[in-house]
């Protein structure tokens, strides 16, 4: 159970990487920059904690695009054939 709980988490950071790069590669080709369409939120600024002495920066930001989830559901896919077999 523990060692699926890390194979599914490898793969969709392996989805993550591969649906961006998709997404960027193809975002300047017509037929398939619908791939790059995606939204991008967080926080528009990083927040800054104060405490006299230490100095603490927070911020987040996420870029998801059509190409990020179907990479990430492909490799879930392939992750679920590769634990059958």
């Amino acid at each position: 159970m523990k060692n699926k709980f890390w194979l599914n988490f490898f793969l969709v950071l392996v989805g993550i990487v591969l649906g961006s790069m998709v997404a960027h590669v193809t975002a300047g080709v017509s037929f398939l920059s619908w791939l790059a369409f995606g939204l991008n939120f967080g926080t528009s600024a990083p927040v800054t904690l104060e405490l006299g002495v230490v100095s603490c920066t927070f911020g987040i930001s996420f870029s998801l695009s059509v190409a990020t989830i179907l990479c990430i559901a492909i490799s879930l896919i392939v992750g679920k054939y590769i634990v059958r077999h």
